[in-house]
């Protein structure tokens, strides 16, 4: 491989990772800043409300987004093993 079939590769990677990671991110980040917001409002600093809400929702989007997630670490792998196999 020349190295830019690897920075091209990597990139790609990267790419996946960020489009992977990015749902499970948002729903968390959204979450949170709801329970943070409901937190100030009301003057409930309870620890355990920050972060049960926060698991719960993480772990249903990855129920929902698992598909998805897959089907584009999949893809990588096709791909990669394609270019392995092409040289």
């Amino acid at each position: 491989m020349t190295p830019t079939d690897v920075v091209d590769v990597a990139r790609e990677a990267i790419w996946v990772l960020l489009m992977v990671a990015s749902p499970i991110m948002l729903v968390a980040l959204s979450v949170g800043l709801v329970v943070a917001l409901v937190q100030a409002l009301t003057q409930i600093q309870e620890m355990t409300l920050a972060f049960v809400p926060k698991i719960l929702a993480i772990f249903l989007a990855l129920i929902v987004f698992f598909p998805f997630m897959i089907t584009s670490m999949i893809d990588l792998m096709e791909q990669i093993t394609q270019r392995i196999a092409a040289l």
